[in-house]
């Protein structure tokens, strides 16, 4: 077994890909529309082109508790994902800059450093540097 897509629900697919896009840095995989208001739409690691994609999945505007586990998340400040980095203070200082908002600014954490921002879509992400 592989992991080849993993999906994050995104408020704004469009909003969403432009902040995955320009401000994250990940590149545009897969944009199918499938109804009116909604496509597949996935982006990949700049860096890993072929390796798993995340699918900027609209969020159900009709399905509650969808909506309420999401929100829930978001309100405690728990991250829906995490995403590696190599340097965080350089990556920090890159996102800080483009105006990334970060509810937990670069911490150390055992054998980690961790930092949590918001992706404007709902979510918090999470970006983990192994030390």
């Amino acid at each position: 077994m592989k992991v080849k897509v993993l999906s994050i629900p995104v408020q704004d697919q469009a909003k969403a890909l432009a902040f995955y896009t320009e401000i994250l840095g990940f590149v545009k995989k897969v944009d199918v529309p499938l109804s009116e208001d909604s496509r597949w739409l996935t982006v990949v690691s700049k860096e890993e082109q072929d390796g798993p994609e995340i699918l900027l999945e609209p969020s159900p505007k009709h399905f509650e508790p969808a909506k309420t586990y999401q929100r829930s998340l978001f309100e405690a400040g728990i991250p829906y994902t995490q995403f590696n980095v190599e340097n965080m203070q350089q990556e920090y200082d890159r996102l800080s800059a483009l105006g990334v908002v970060f509810s937990i600014k670069p911490t150390e954490m055992g054998t980690v450093k961790i930092a949590v921002f918001d992706d404007t879509c709902g979510n918090n992400i999470q970006i983990v540097e192994m030390l």
